[in-house]
């Protein structure tokens, strides 16, 4: 039902956002029928994660950025809905504490990154350093960088290590069991202005509102090419973008399950086989808890 190669940054090439289009749905499905598959796609991811946890082999880690109001929150809280929130827990970064800042900018990634038999969810990620730090300058300067004072030194080089080490660590986190699976929430800028409306608009949405919200906004293009960049530059093949229309929520939610549990069955996940040892306990106990009938 859903082609995933369509939504995926091919790796090795250049993509341009502008060839995605934030309003896409899939040709037959309605949000009805999307909605009638919601309980079948939950139980299938919690089918997993459960075979995820017994066989303690491997670790999810789910990235989502996105611009603000692309319905990052609701898509989390979708994904929740299908787990066990005790194998699952989710991080959203904010500014750097100083204790942060006194360390490299992946520092305080690895101290969130998921167990093995755990899924890890990133709301906003290490991506910042790339997207933000692209917008303004002026916090790169403020991360004590040797060399790094005047926003005229932030050479092209700078991003391309960055690009690098981001690379390096997904690849060494692949090599060591963590599946990385990265969702760019693709939303226009007019639907962006029809969700800031709304959370105006409607007393239950106005706590989500920040007059910062619009001030971002006047530097969509911006962020646009940041993101287009990021993508390029780190979508491989461990660790590929996927690039997901966001404009209709209910498609979205749909997509990102419908991928989720894809990649997860792919893993083929199996509950541990019982040991000769373990197999003579469980009979024995079964004799002990038989007997007090």
């Amino acid at each position: 039902m859903i082609d995933e190669t369509k939504l995926i940054a091919t790796p090795g090439t250049k993509i341009s956002l502008n060839d995605f289009d934030t309003d896409f749905t899939t040709e037959g499905l309605t949000k009805k029928v999307a909605e009638q598959a919601r309980d079948k796609e939950l139980e299938q991811l919690r089918s997993s994660q459960d075979r995820l946890y017994a066989s303690d082999k491997y670790a999810i880690l789910i990235i989502f950025q996105a611009m603000d109001a692309a319905g990052k929150d609701s898509t989390i809280k979708y994904v929740m809905s299908g787990v066990n929130p005790q194998g699952c827990d989710v991080t959203s970064f904010k500014q750097p504490s100083s204790e942060e800042l006194d360390h490299d900018f992946l520092w305080r990634t690895y101290k969130a990154l998921p167990g093995r038999g755990k899924i890890g969810i990133f709301n906003r990620s290490y991506y910042e350093e790339v997207l933000v730090t692209k917008v303004h300058p002026q916090i790169i300067t403020n991360q004590k960088l040797p060399d790094i004072t005047p926003e005229e030194a932030i050479k092209v080089n700078f991003w391309e290590q960055r690009y690098d080490s981001i690379n390096d660590m997904e690849k060494h986190l692949t090599r060591n069991g963590t599946v990385i699976i990265k969702f760019f929430l693709h939303v226009s800028k007019e639907e962006q202005r029809n969700r800031f409306l709304k959370r105006i608009n409607r007393p239950d949405k106005n706590w989500k509102f920040s007059m910062n919200d619009i001030t971002e906004r006047e530097y969509w293009d911006v962020y646009q090419k940041a993101f287009e960049e990021a993508i390029n530059h780190t979508s491989t093949s461990h660790a590929p973008w996927y690039i997901i229309p966001a404009d209709h929520k209910w498609f979205m939610r749909f997509v990102v399950g419908a991928i989720l549990t894809k990649k997860l069955d792919a893993l083929d996940l199996q509950y541990p086989k019982p040991t000769e040892e373990q197999l003579s306990n469980l009979q024995e106990a079964k004799k002990i808890l038989e007997k007090e009938d």
